[in-house]
């Protein structure tokens, strides 16, 4: 299935008339503020008329009054910002460059920081792309550091080799053949073939796994020495012992014998399971694979992904893409984040301004009424990687092919923050209905309070963003939204049994100034904005509950504040503690005070799906490198620390906090210990792939893999038992050794799997460390099996360039030498390059 990608923002400024350049100039500004440069050079032939702005997205607030050389940079809400001349009455002449410095919040060091999606709006005329800025390498001491209190390393040339000299290349019989690990694997040395031949025999219920199963079969050669005549896929008893969280019915056996092989799943979906195990010894594709057997079930129940599209939305096709590789590794969860200020991503029969108005990004030239720019999305609304919407028929596309492959889908819309696409689209609604004279119809489903003076900041910098929940007609909206994805499902002819309803940062100050809301507050004696929330968290419950499903929410929809002992805490609010309330805790950033939180909520009652940001955050950078796209609020998530999460003690494992200080034995000491109840509570454990930064199915793809399979092999195998080994030494021997031999899975099984044809995923390949040692030139890589190619005279690495398998001497380089990690179709990672007169330095390639 191939990719498919909007042009990016570059691409779309290569004839702009202005060119930008960004450079972060010093993150030594002050406290939690960095200094930086815009450089603006007008290329046009002719001036430019006075009257101009320009606009642009960050995630780094400027500072007022801190801007120079007669600008100023206004916010206008969310990460849109507009700069504009003091003298509003000066053209800008053509060849004329503006230096600009200013101050912003907090710190810049990574590309992921820079302001993106700069258009120009000249005085009476159409907003005009500019894309992305030129960055100026990010290369001193006080560009790569946030400030005198960060102790975490930069990730170079010279650091990852450090740090990739603990990965041991294994001999392959060293190496696990099945990724998650299953429970019991026995192979001998014997070999047998399948061919596009062998047939397949399968009992009643199990065609949709025989269809899969034939697909793939169909990929291998027409004829093989001695093939296997046929597999037989059945249902029925299953060998194999998990632990009460383990779904019986995913449990199977796999028996590879030279005339047959048996697939038996103690259900449907424990065959499809086992067709997986199959497809991965399958991986080369020449229908060779052990004779053996495989015992297997897994440890959760609950083991999921979440894609957030409406940051930047994803086409069909990924995210079937994405479904794909997470069936191949037994992810049965697939949480849909379908809305946030930012976009609505399906449409709504009853309620066509939704996708009309929010889901469409930009400057419209037609004057349509649509959602502003964000995340460097541009001001083309058609050409915007903010603008799309999945129909009606896209959508059952979507949940057919995630129920062919046992993947349950669970869709989030948010409310009551994260929810301005659908406040404008609302308003709209009211507006347009008003001004035809149907007062009632426009009240129907409006979202906000027209006389709301509520003063807030959401994260992401929207001053809107929040509903009122005073209003009647705002159950009405969420029950006609729920009936339409009720539908939906309905059409699909899959199961839908529970709806996210998001429910998390709704910003302080929200309600506060809203008449409707602060009357109800009287009306029923509430003395806490808590209580509000609260009610409106039960009533969406109720609506829920009328259609037959379940309530799930982020970890917010199941807290209250509370004074114990004279503090302000953030505790389990009793309500909703019950089997059926699925609270997903993720806000456990080292250090911040909730790094417990989930056990409080189990331990309460509820039925948790641990997502925590410090370990399960996939759009967080997976290194502290420039060069790395992600956020890293929460600290760098590698696969590593996905790998090395420990669902039932989290503190087992815990390294260091965001800033790179080591978590203290204080804070561990103080958390909340799972009891053996809030044990049974803890439902699963999901990766999140928010998408502030995903423009591209490139980027998707890139973040969310291997770090998905590090996620799959703790949610499926067995708990590796790390957080019962006192000795802190002795503990992190064993997960060095046990993390080195998934590196070597990594290397030298998995990602080849993902190279292999129709699936190709675009997994993020890890640039090489490197260093000049002893006269020569020194590399190795972070997943032991993966080939590095390298270069001496000062050309480009290919797959056909010498492969690195010894340090080589500055003699034998007449050039510089370069080198980079290559997978098995040629794809590259960026390019390291050394000279005998310089230290290693990250080149993109």
């Amino acid at each position: 299935m191939p990719i498919t990608d909007r042009p990016d923002a570059a691409s779309q400024a290569i004839a702009a008339p202005i060119a930008v350049r960004w450079e972060c100039v010093s993150n030594m500004a002050g406290e939690n503020a960095f200094s930086a440069r815009l450089t603006l050079h007008n290329r046009a032939a002719e001036p430019i008329s006075p009257g101009w702005a320009i606009y642009f997205n960050t995630c780094r607030k400027a500072i007022g009054g801190s801007v120079a050389g007669g600008y100023v940079i206004d916010h206008i809400n969310g990460d849109l910002f507009r700069l504009t001349p003091t003298d509003a009455g000066l053209a800008w002449p053509a060849g004329a460059t503006a230096v600009i410095d200013y101050q912003a919040q907090f710190w810049a060091i990574s590309v992921t920081d820079a302001p993106l999606g700069f258009y120009l709006v000249p005085a009476g005329g159409r907003a005009v792309d500019l894309g992305d800025p030129s960055i100026v390498p990010f290369a001193r001491a006080e560009q790569l550091h946030r400030g005198v209190h960060d102790r975490e390393p930069v990730a170079d040339a010279a650091g990852r080799y450090r740090e990739n000299l603990s990965a041991r290349l294994l001999a392959p019989e060293l190496v696990g053949r099945i990724t998650p690990r299953p429970v019991r694997a026995e192979f001998s040395t014997e070999a047998c073939t399948l061919t596009r031949r062998t047939s397949i025999v399968f009992s009643d219920g199990l065609a949709s796994e025989a269809a899969l199963l034939r697909a793939m079969l169909d990929q291998l050669p027409e004829q093989g020495a001695g093939g296997v005549a046929h597999i037989v896929l059945d249902i029925g008893a299953v060998d194999v012992a998990r632990g009460a969280a383990s779904p019986p019915s995913e449990a199977y056996q796999l028996d590879i014998a030279a005339s047959a092989i048996c697939i038996r799943g103690a259900g449907s979906h424990g065959v499809f399971n086992g067709i997986q195990s199959l497809r991965q010894l399958l991986a080369d594709g020449s229908g060779a694979l052990p004779e053996g057997r495989v015992a297997d079930a897994p440890r959760f129940g609950y083991r999921g992904m979440m894609l957030d599209v409406a940051r930047h939305f994803a086409s069909k096709e990924t995210v079937m893409r994405l479904l794909d590789c997470m069936a191949l590794y037994k992810l049965n969860r697939f949480h849909f984040h379908l809305t946030d200020d930012e976009g609505w991503r399906f449409a709504v029969a009853a309620l066509p301004e939704l996708t009309d108005i929010g889901a469409r990004r930009g400057i419209a030239a037609d004057g349509r009424a649509c959602l502003p720019p964000s995340f460097g999305s541009g001001a083309n609304v058609e050409r915007s990687s903010g603008t799309g919407h999945y129909s009606a028929a896209d959508f059952i596309t979507i949940l057919r092919h995630a129920h062919e492959r046992h993947i349950e889908v669970i869709p989030e819309f948010n409310l009551p923050g994260h929810a301005r696409a659908a406040v404008v689209a609302m308003r709209a609604r009211h507006d347009r209905l008003r001004a035809l004279g149907d007062i009632d119809g426009a009240e129907r489903f409006l979202l906000d309070d027209a006389a709301d003076e509520s003063r807030y900041e959401s994260v992401q910098l929207w001053h809107d963003n929040v509903i009122c929940l005073a209003l009647p007609s705002v159950d009405r909206f969420v029950d006609t939204v729920v009936a339409e994805l009720v539908a939906l499902f309905r059409a699909a002819g899959t199961p839908l049994r529970m709806i996210h309803m998001g429910g998390d940062e709704v910003p302080a100050g929200a309600w506060l100034g809203s008449p409707r809301c602060r009357a109800l507050m009287a009306e029923r004696g509430w003395t806490s904005i808590d209580s509000l929330r609260a009610d409106f968290v039960g009533r969406c419950r109720d609506i829920l509950a009328r259609h037959g499903l379940l309530f799930a929410g982020w970890e917010e929809t199941a807290l209250e504040h509370r004074r114990v002992d004279g503090h302000e805490r953030l505790l389990p609010n009793p309500r909703f503690a019950a089997i059926g309330f699925h609270a997903y805790a993720w806000n456990n950033a080292w250090g911040w005070g909730q790094e417990d939180c989930a056990y409080r909520l189990a331990n309460a009652g509820y039925d948790v799906v641990l997502s925590n940001c410090a370990n399960l955050y996939f759009d967080l950078a997976s290194a502290k490198d420039p060069e790395e796209p992600g956020y890293y609020w929460a600290g760098f998530v590698s696969a590593r620390d996905a790998f090395t999460f420990c669902p039932l003690d989290v503190g087992a494992t815990a390294r260091t906090e965001p800033m790179g200080k080591a978590v203290s034995a204080q804070t561990l000491a103080g958390m909340t210990r799972l009891d053996a109840a809030g044990r049974s509570h803890i439902a699963g454990i999901q990766g999140q792939l928010w998408g502030e930064n995903t423009r591209s199915a490139e980027r998707i793809e890139y973040l969310a893999a291997p770090r998905l399979i590090a996620l799959a092999e703790r949610a499926w195998a067995s708990d590796p038992g790390w957080e019962s080994i006192d000795d802190p030494r002795r503990r992190a021997q064993q997960v060095e050794r046990e993390w080195n031999e998934f590196a070597n899975r990594l290397g030298q099984r998995d990602l080849a799997r993902l190279d292999a044809a129709p699936l190709a995923y675009g997994y993020r390949l890890p640039a090489p460390g490197a260093v000049i040692a002893d006269a020569a030139f020194a590399a190795n890589v972070a997943l032991p099996g993966l080939a590095l190619h390298y270069t001496v005279d000062g050309s480009e690495p290919t797959a056909r360039s010498m492969r690195y398998e010894q340090p080589v001497p500055h003699a034998a380089a007449g050039g510089a030498f370069r080198i980079a990690t290559f997978d098995t179709r040629g794809r590259k990672s960026r390019t390291v390059t050394l000279t005998s007169e310089a230290a290693a330095d990250d080149l993109d390639d």
